[in-house]
């Protein structure tokens, strides 16, 4: 009997390949560990943070936090999901960038305590400067509920234009809300200029 060698065809890249570590003034975002499920969960649990995402349960539990990591800890997603850290290696948020009916989409969160710092707006806009970097001519959506004005600012001085509006559900909310849909070609992108 004679065994078939089968040749595999080289799959052509469609994502932007592994997850980066990056640093930025007082950042530095890397792939996510398993090790990080406690500061996703205690981040989490805060109502006043999972109040506006859309795809994040309450109560967030350790549990919950393991599901999300362990596919991204693998390595076997095409996607990116950076932890925010500033630097001490400790977990205070995540920006993501994913394939979702073939769109390119960014959702990012912060613990509470790291609020008003302009945190977030640095994690942002790196993330997506090195995107664009891999990935260019790429076209990236988001959106932000429609009470929270901090986050729809944040993409407007990145250069996000709005492109309509919509009802999701917030599984945090357990209701349909109002949410801003944005849009951005990569080309586009502002970034922050040093203070």
């Amino acid at each position: 009997m004679n065994a078939a060698v089968l040749q595999r065809r080289p799959t052509p890249m469609t994502g932007p390949g592994p997850e980066p570590v990056i640093r930025t003034a007082r950042l530095t975002l890397r792939p996510h560990r398993l090790s990080d499920a406690d500061a996703i969960t205690g981040s989490l649990s805060d109502f006043a943070v999972t109040r506006m995402l859309a795809r994040v349960p309450v109560p967030y539990v350790r549990q919950d936090a393991l599901d999300w990591l362990v596919p991204r800890a693998s390595g076997i997603l095409d996607d990116w999901a950076l932890a925010i850290t500033e630097g001490d290696d400790v977990h205070i948020g995540t920006v993501a960038i994913e394939r979702r009916h073939d769109r390119w989409h960014v959702g990012y969160w912060l613990n509470r305590y790291y609020w008003k710092r302009g945190f977030m707006g640095e994690a942002v806009a790196a993330t997506l400067e090195r995107f664009g970097r891999r990935m260019p001519g790429e076209t990236i959506h988001s959106g932000v509920f429609v009470d929270n004005p901090a986050s729809l600012k944040l993409q407007a001085n990145l250069g996000f234009r709005i492109t309509g509006c919509s009802e999701v559900y917030s599984f945090a909310r357990s209701t349909m809300v109002p949410h801003v849909e944005t849009v951005l070609a990569l080309g586009d992108l502002r970034l922050p200029t040093a203070a």
